[in-house]
């Protein structure tokens, strides 16, 4: 690889195929490093206008961070169908391949997740050692205690129809693959992640995750711990300027970085 360049990747996890890719910043020497987990789409068919994740990449990049994102099972051009707890394994190959790159600070792994996404990575945070610090963007603190679905039913419909779950006979069993999500509530393990730091940004007008589940997590969560409410930020926080400022100053601070005009 070289230095200042973007490269594709391809995870194979449970025998899929997942697409991602590594933004690797100049200058010599080992660096901190930056795993970013997309949340649940909400469309078919992404808008154009939107440029999505690559952006956040090349901002977090420029400031000295490799930085790699990638699409989870079942969305974009990865294979396979969602489901939560598999969504948790991906994120643990992503880890295990930055943990191969001869330019990452092995110690200095960060992961930031944005509502599902957020999700999968508390949990791994939890019970991988590897993962320095994280954070969470709009994470739900029960999933299934969010406005949109309150119902397993209605969920999976809005997956079938989104194109996430691509195969008809899945799940195989839908009561084990709704209680994935019971298994990965951040609420039973984002104690676990301490003494790692963690941030937690909400938007104080998300009206997909309440603002009142930041505050459960940040309470339940142990020290050292942050929390920022975003005057105005809805539940896409990776739109939101003051959200990113936010989440790129502390990922900064905790990483040792110096700032960057």
């Amino acid at each position: 690889m070289n230095s200042g360049s973007v490269e594709r990747a391809r995870l194979e996890v449970d025998g899929l195929r997942l697409v991602a890719e590594v933004y690797l910043p100049g200058g010599q020497g080992l660096h901190p490093t930056l795993c970013i987990c997309h949340g649940v789409p909400a469309r078919r068919t992404p808008d154009p206008a939107d440029r999505g994740y690559p952006v956040l990449a090349e901002r977090f990049c420029s400031q000295g961070f490799v930085v790699l994102i990638f699409n989870f099972r079942g969305t974009g051009e990865s294979e396979g169908n969602f489901d939560i707890l598999g969504w948790t394994r991906d994120l643990e190959a992503a880890i295990d391949y930055l943990g191969q790159l001869d330019v990452v600070d092995k110690s200095r792994l960060s992961v930031m997740g944005f509502s599902g996404g957020a999700l999968a990575s508390v949990y791994c945070a939890a019970k991988d050692g590897r993962v320095s610090s994280v954070v969470t963007c709009a994470c739900p603190a029960r999933f299934f205690d969010i406005s949109e679905f309150s119902r397993i039913e209605e969920f999976l419909e809005h997956c079938r129809q989104v194109g996430i779950i691509r195969d008809s006979n899945f799940p195989p069993s839908v009561d084990e693959w709704a209680r994935g999500f019971e298994v990965v509530s951040p609420l039973k393990w984002i104690r676990e992640i301490a003494p790692r730091p963690i941030l937690i940004i909400h938007g104080d007008s998300d009206q997909t995750v309440d603002p009142s589940h930041a505050w459960e997590l940040y309470h339940k969560a142990g020290k050292p711990k942050d929390i920022a409410i975003i005057e105005g930020g809805e539940h896409k926080l990776r739109l939101s300027e003051p959200a990113m400022s936010t989440a790129l100053s502390w990922l900064k601070k905790v990483n040792g970085l110096a700032e960057k005009v």
